[in-house]
């Protein structure tokens, strides 16, 4: 046993309950502690296959159980299926967690899982107190012992552990903070559950600036380096620093119930004059932010930028009018617009656009001449692909080069495009004012870290096309249900983007109304205007 492994409820032990009954520090079974088999089971010298019984299920939990709860983190690791990955999460909860007493109390097998509850008790520096929580481990035959052994994961330590994480007990290197809006507004993780992640990240980049003292936490400590520590349990508070957000508190809580509506959806919000992020909430909250990190097609949004490339190249004209048939064949692949409907040849791209007409776009790749040019265009006016320091984690979109179809579904935000919420909102926030300024959510000052620069602007008369489109977008177009409700200078871009393999489009939408863009995305919610527009409608109206 290892030394100041024997830790203490009563007697200077743990303690298991199981059934009710309480029990000591245990002697540990067998040398080689694999299993909880019975006598007859250990002498037969045949290796058992299948999957394990019900006896072999209750006897390795239990004695596993046993082993772990008297803090003998060798003879419990050889209960399991990797030895060499569990016995230092086993020791180190309390060598580096300083777990100083715990009760184990275990519940009821469903098939090989056993379900548990642990109430441990952290001391450090004469402080003290309970840890509780419940977890679970798994049953499984060993490959090539045959024993029954529990099957290890991080989880069956503590459920929020992952692969290469650690439990930790001590001063926090980072001081707690207050994070208030741009307003002063506190931002409270309990009323901004999105934001959790979010002021995690925050505390770890800034808290050593915010003018605060650290406290005593037991905390998760991320294999990552980009991931933030997760705190458990608070044994002394330290005096929380103030740390300014560019967050808007009226914008976020529109944002949170927003999301809300749907089982996968996330929503950002940013100023098109300053680049402050203005709102950004998720549906389910995790540590993985979607809305500023994932990646995934955002279909016909991207048009914003397949539109100034061709205003640009003077390929089309708001006032013009331009072709959209129901198909066009480019290259051996066949494109069509929604329900295959098509529009008179007298028609203007705005109404090509206001309508979401795919063919529209495709037809004028040919006369484009370059098939990196929405890539450049994206980046060059746009910002998208230049290393966005936010001031958390984010991630980047990115269109990368391709010929043929490839090329062609780009134009309509399919094929290889990733963005997410932010990229196409700060696309949005662009398109208003015609200038790229990067998306923040703390201020440049804090930190003076270098934030990207597009090459160029949009020229007025391009700029003023797009927001032309864009209204049109809104107030008669695909978005006009969705935007009904938001007022003031509106405008708008709905998405549908097809995935392989999935029956339903992912609805996407992007707005703005005044100082205020915002882009949403629904996971399987169809028709943009249908799923995501409202999202964007509720943050529009509560921050614009």
């Amino acid at each position: 046993m290892r030394s100041g492994a024997k830790v203490a409820v009563a007697g200077g032990v743990f303690v298991l309950m199981a059934g009710g009954a309480c029990y000591g520090l245990y002697n540990v079974v067998g040398a080689g502690g694999e299993s909880g088999a019975t006598d007859s089971e250990v002498a037969s010298a045949q290796v058992k296959t299948g999957p394990p019984s019900a006896a072999e299920i209750a006897g390795t939990s239990k004695e596993f159980l046993k082993a772990w709860a008297s803090g003998d983190a060798a003879a419990a690791a050889l209960l399991t299926n990797n030895e060499a990955g569990a016995e230092p999460l086993l020791a180190g909860y309390t060598e580096d967690a300083h777990v100083t007493a715990a009760v184990i109390t275990p519940g009821p097998a469903v098939g090989a899982t056993v379900p548990y509850t642990v109430k441990a008790t952290v001391s450090y520096e004469g402080r003290k107190k309970t840890l509780s929580y419940a977890s679970e481990l798994t049953v499984v035959r060993g490959l090539t012992s045959g024993k029954a052994l529990v099957d290890w994961q991080p989880t069956v330590i503590h459920p929020q552990l992952t692969e290469g994480a650690t439990l930790r007990t001590g001063q926090s290197s980072t001081p707690e903070i207050e994070a208030v809006d741009r307003n002063d507004k506190v931002l409270d993780p309990k009323t901004y559950p999105s934001l959790a992640p979010v002021l995690a990240t925050l505390r770890e980049r800034y808290g050593a600036k915010s003018g605060g003292t650290a406290g005593i936490e037991t905390w998760i400590q991320p294999a990552g380096e980009t991931a933030p520590k997760t705190t458990l349990l608070t044994l002394a508070k330290g005096k929380p620093g103030k740390l300014r957000t560019t967050i808007e508190a009226g914008a976020q809580a529109a944002a949170e119930q927003a999301v809300k509506q749907f089982g996968e959806a996330s929503v950002v919000a940013v100023q098109p004059s300053t680049g402050a992020i203005s709102a950004v909430a998720n549906n389910p909250v995790t540590d993985f932010n979607a809305a500023m990190q994932g990646k995934q097609a955002p279909g016909s949004t991207l048009k914003i930028v397949t539109a100034a490339m061709l205003l640009e190249k003077g390929l089309a004209a708001a006032d013009r009018p331009i072709e959209c048939p129901k198909e066009v064949l480019y290259e051996g692949n066949t494109f069509h617009n929604l329900k295959y409907f098509s529009l008179p040849d007298t028609d203007t791209f705005t109404t090509s656009f206001a309508r979401s007409c795919n063919t529209a776009f495709i037809k004028r790749i040919d006369e484009v001449h370059d098939d990196s040019a929405l890539g450049k265009e994206a980046r060059d006016v746009f910002g998208i692909g230049l290393d966005w320091k936010t001031g958390i984690f984010s991630t980047d979109g990115s269109i990368p080069d391709e010929v043929g179809g490839e090329a062609a579904a780009q134009y309509i935000g399919q094929g290889t495009v990733q963005m997410n919420a932010l990229n196409i909102a700060s696309i949005t926030a662009t398109a208003r004012n015609g200038t790229f300024r990067q998306p923040v959510i703390v201020p440049q000052s804090l930190d003076g870290r270098q934030l990207a620069v597009a090459s160029r602007s949009l020229p007025r008369h391009v700029t003023d096309q797009l927001n032309a489109m864009m209204r049109a977008t809104a107030t008669w177009g695909t978005g006009k249900d969705a935007m009904a409700s938001v007022d003031g200078d509106k405008g708008a871009k709905t998405g549908s983007a097809e995935v392989d393999g999935q029956g339903v489009s992912n609805s996407w939408f992007t707005g703005f109304s005044n100082d205020l863009a915002a882009a949403a995305v629904v996971q399987s919610g169809g028709h943009g205007g249908d799923a995501a527009g409202p999202v964007v409608a509720a943050v529009l109206r509560a921050g614009s």
